[in-house]
């Protein structure tokens, strides 16, 4: 693909612009510098800035020019509050029963279609030009750069698979984190920022915008909605709703939208075609549905033209607010149910992963002819797409979703001991989770514990961490907690999200991301020579010569291993760590005092 390819020709640029609404007027005020140049280029950060203040200084009853944030690099993350019911706070929203509707940019700030979107539909609902009414049913709290210290990275090719703007800003934070990998999580300033935000204002819709990665086809963009296949069984009947419902507007205004992430099976084999799923809480639309509320992932087709993308995102943020004012006072209905509903989870199986069944079927995808030959560059077979040459594939598509992991909430919660209360509670008030210190200690405590049977790591750090799969059972154990240990109730409307940070073998806990890898490091030894003369002494009891012996018969590598029958003996000894290999954090059956 040639430089002069990627890059659109200014004179269809101009004209896909002028075809927007307002475009005509591309140097009244409150444009932005992608519009005057006809969308060949998208503006830098001070632009938002000072958007921010002209939008709020332009429309004082409408909008509210906030910051609530700071990044690494000390920049402010800027929102703007938009409604014209008069509610300006999180407050006065609630007050008036109204529906949040949050919608952000740039957290892949290469990916920078929602920010120059954004502001373009904003200015068009105020000046009355889209979607009379609807800001009187909702508060719009409207992100353009979450990734603000990221956007500043600026200049070409940051994005190589991506057609437009001419320069942008870079995928991850000046830390180098991935912000779409962090919302459980939440080791990122940034992501700090944005969780006290949302959880003062609860959105009732938390839409996150995106340009794809991937392979050349006819489709101009992707909508995918949780709940619809995890959190709240009632729940998902409107996240459907709201899935359908955006792709119903954006199929009318002459996209082809798409309920589900174009990546094929196999990378670079259009054949393999495409498998669903449920993104974990890391994901923005995966991390929603344990608030209870509704997350919606918007990827336009990354090899669309910038005006294009820009269009149809523009298109996805009204036919989004659209649906809000049209029910989102129902939504809030059922939202509410569903916070009652967690609160009652206790002893219930609880869904904490999902996947894919084999249960797959074929369907006709617009796609583009293609060829797969050798290469004699990568000397790997490369796929060419003809992009003059539209074709239907007719792939399979795996889009039958159901759990892949279902634990049984605790009957009344979760015990943090005072060891690693300090850790874990800013954590929990990050995603609104309650809890409450203990100020007395707890003697002979019935819980459960999980033992780690197995404990992989992982060969490589992740987000600069390095994560463990866990494998074990909760059993019942007696331990002793001090005063400051944290008690963390099921019974509340966040059941779903202490599961998800509290359960080890949950995708993306705090266990999973290593938080407490300490745990399962052996710490102490018994020298062999100490192990020999233990292990003598024990043999004089008949029942563990008994065993020891029957192991050796049936177990070769066991028996061939010097290292492996001494620690045979020192694992039944007193000296052996019975912390070893414990997660530390219990489960219990009955609310302490």
């Amino acid at each position: 693909m040639t430089l002069s390819r990627l890059a659109a020709p200014a004179l269809l640029c101009l004209a896909i612009a002028a075809a927007l609404p307002g475009a005509a007027r591309a140097q009244a005020p409150l444009t932005t510098h992608a519009e005057r140049s006809g969308f060949l280029e998208t503006g830098r950060y001070p632009e938002v800035i000072e958007l921010c203040e002209a939008f709020a200084t332009r429309y004082p009853d409408a909008v509210r020019c906030t910051d609530f944030g700071t990044t690494p690099q000390g920049r402010p993350m800027k929102a703007l509050v938009v409604s014209q019911s008069g509610a300006f706070t999180p407050e006065q929203a609630r007050e008036r029963g109204l529906p949040v509707t949050l919608i952000q940019g740039g957290i892949h700030a290469g990916e920078i279609d929602g920010k120059d979107a954004g502001f373009l539909a904003l200015r068009q609902l105020l000046e009355g030009e889209a979607s009379p009414g609807v800001l009187q049913m909702q508060v719009f709290v409207f992100v353009p750069v979450f990734n603000v210290d990221g956007h500043e990275r600026f200049k070409a090719w940051n994005r190589p698979n991506q057609r437009g703007p001419k320069e942008m800003g870079w995928r991850t934070t000046a830390q180098n984190l991935n912000l779409n990998r962090d919302y459980l999580k939440a080791e990122a300033p940034e992501m700090q920022a944005m969780l006290r935000l949302m959880e003062a204002w609860d959105p009732l819709v938390y839409v996150d915008l995106h340009a794809t990665n991937g392979a050349q086809f006819e489709h101009d963009i992707s909508i995918q909605v949780e709940p619809v296949n995890s959190g709240d069984p009632a729940l998902r009947e409107a996240g459907r709703a709201l899935r359908d419902g955006t792709i119903a507007a954006l199929s009318e205004a002459g996209s082809l939208p798409l309920p589900f992430y174009p990546s094929f099976v196999q990378h670079d084999n259009p054949a393999s075609g495409f498998e669903d799923g449920v993104s974990p809480p890391r994901f923005s639309h995966g991390y929603m549905p344990y608030r209870n509320r509704f997350g919606m992932l918007v990827e336009t087709h990354s090899w669309k033209e910038y005006p294009e993308r820009v269009q149809t995102t523009r298109n996805t943020i009204l036919a989004v607010l659209d649906l809000v004012a049209a029910n989102g006072a129902r939504w809030m209905g059922l939202a509410r149910e569903a916070d009652a509903r967690a609160e009652r989870l206790g002893g219930s199986p609880v869904e904490l992963d999902y996947g894919a069944t084999d249960a797959c079927r074929r369907f006709d995808f617009r796609g583009y002819e293609y060829t797969r030959t050798p290469s004699e560059v990568s000397g790997g077979i490369m796929t060419r797409y003809d992009e003059a040459t539209p074709e239907v594939w007719n792939v399979p598509l795996c889009d039958d979703i159901a759990p892949a992991l279902v634990v049984d909430a605790p009957k009344a919660g979760y015990l943090v001991p005072a060891e690693q209360a300090d850790r874990v509670a800013p954590k929990l008030d990050l995603h609104g989770v309650q809890y409450r210190r203990l100020e007395q200690p707890l003697q002979g405590a019935r819980v459960q514990a999980f033992r780690a049977v197995a404990a992989n790591l992982a060969a490589r750090s992740m987000e600069g961490l390095q994560r463990i799969e866990l494998e074990g059972d909760w059993e019942a154990e007696t331990h002793d907690l001090v005063a400051g240990a944290l008690y963390v109730p099921i019974a509340q409307a966040r059941s779903r999200m202490a599961m998800a940070l509290l359960e080890p073998e949950a995708p993306d806990s705090l266990a999973a991301w290593g938080w407490f890898n300490n745990a399962f490091e052996r710490k102490e030894y018994m020298e062999a020579y100490v192990a020999e003369q233990v292990a003598r002494e024990m043999l004089g009891d008949r029942r563990t010569k008994a065993e020891f012996e029957r192991r050796l018969r049936e177990d070769e590598e066991f028996a061939s291993s010097a290292q492996a029958r001494l620690d045979w003996f020192y694992r039944r000894h007193d000296a052996w760590d019975d912390r070893l290999d414990l997660y530390p954090v219990f489960r219990t059956d009955r609310a302490p005092r």
